[in-house]
């Protein structure tokens, strides 16, 4: 026989309660089996006019965000987290903020600014063709 007591009506209960809170938890955190959408390759983006000089913009449907430096240079980065695999849906400025966890990129760089994230953003290779963005993924 075991030491250990049974374990109260309440108890039991209580478990059964809380373990559907705490999977939910845990799916927000984590990736999904497919995870996000990312470029395989060449993708229109939109028009080139929307990347402001010294600005960005977070192209939420392809996990893109498009920076312009002063002197018009284009940088790309993917947009998912390097922290949870969850896709960044928040430009402020220049500084995306991933939802789940809280973690802060420079879109112009895609260095982290702010953790638990320590590795940066993928870079994406960008350019313009007759007017348009079209990110792909660097080789």
């Amino acid at each position: 026989m075991s030491a250990r007591p049974a374990a109260s009506r309440r108890t039991v209960l209580r478990g059964a309660a809380l373990t559907p809170v705490a999977a939910l938890g845990l799916t927000a955190c984590g990736r999904t089996e497919e995870g996000p959408a990312r470029l395989t390759g060449p993708t229109e983006l939109g028009p080139e006019s929307e990347v402001a000089e010294n600005g960005a913009k977070l192209y939420r449907d392809h996990n893109v965000v498009v920076s312009r430096s002063a002197d018009g240079t284009l940088k790309a980065y993917d947009t998912v987290c390097t922290h949870a695999g969850c896709p960044i849906n928040k430009l402020e400025g220049t500084r995306l903020i991933c939802p789940c966890h809280g973690s802060e990129f420079d879109a112009t760089t895609g260095k982290v600014l702010r953790e638990p994230a320590v590795a940066p953003l993928k870079a994406m290779a960008v350019e313009v063709k007759n007017g348009t963005l079209v990110a792909k993924p660097q080789t």
